[in-house]
């Protein structure tokens, strides 16, 4: 494999746990005890995958996923000794891509991080490109599947990871509608641990985010009980 992950937990032995199954899996690992030590390490390291506790003695997991937010978009999974939806519906509205909670498997953990990370790498290798890597999706978008950037009226848009794949999504097949489950699927790395209500903040982020671009532009579509589409043309909206 030869991906590196950082694993972020205060408990040795978990972690412990946790090293010893990904090193035998191929994966270099890397542990840290502290949040804000973490953050430090994935600025100057750039490791490929995050395995993070919420429970952190210095700060929040919650917190540190939305500061390593703010620079990256490293695959983060939470570990967590709670199972409660409310967590876990925080965890991926910020951004987390999967959720494991204590006591789990350290096998079905590298289980769920390989599974990350080959969907990541398809995300990256699989999708039909016309000219370098660019897609003119409708006339307000431009999709850079090489850059991961969507252009909306010329301008780059600040998308998240998962806000740029469900805006990418959409744009692939105009006025489709496709279900919150479908968008899970397309989308989440573990689409069996995400929520509806992680895809519907995801699309108000989007539309809030169109909005800045051009006031009043309101390209998706909400069909009550369906699911969301995207107008093909400007002139629909």
């Amino acid at each position: 494999m030869n991906a590196e992950i950082l694993v972020i937990e205060d408990e040795p032995s978990i972690a412990d746990n946790i090293i010893y199954a990904l090193q035998t899996e191929g994966f270099s690992a890397t542990w840290v005890k502290l949040g804000l030590e973490g953050i430090k390490y994935i600025k100057a390291m750039s490791p490929q995958l995050l395995i993070l506790d919420i429970g952190l003695p210095d700060v929040s997991g919650f917190e540190v996923c939305k500061q390593i937010r703010k620079f990256s978009d490293i695959p983060i999974i939470f570990l967590t000794a709670r199972d409660d939806e409310v967590d876990r519906v925080v965890g991926l509205e910020i951004g987390g891509d999967d959720y494991v909670t204590k006591p789990f498997s350290p096998r079905e953990l590298v289980a769920r991080v390989k599974v990350i990370l080959k969907r990541l790498q398809n995300s990256r290798t699989s999708h039909p490109i016309k000219t370098p890597g660019v897609t003119e999706a409708n006339q307000a978008f431009i999709v850079d599947t090489e850059k991961a950037q969507i252009r909306c009226f010329g301008i780059i848009m600040e998308l998240t990871r998962y806000e740029y794949l469900i805006l990418e999504n959409l744009l692939k097949y105009p006025e489709r509608v496709f279900s919150r489950e479908q968008l899970m699927q397309t989308v989440w790395s573990s689409p069996e641990s995400s929520l509806d209500r992680a895809v519907d903040t995801h699309i108000k982020s989007i539309r809030a985010k169109i909005r800045q671009v051009r006031s009043g532009f309101d390209p998706i579509k909400t069909h009550r009980g369906l699911g969301y589409s995207i107008s093909k043309n400007v002139d629909e909206n």
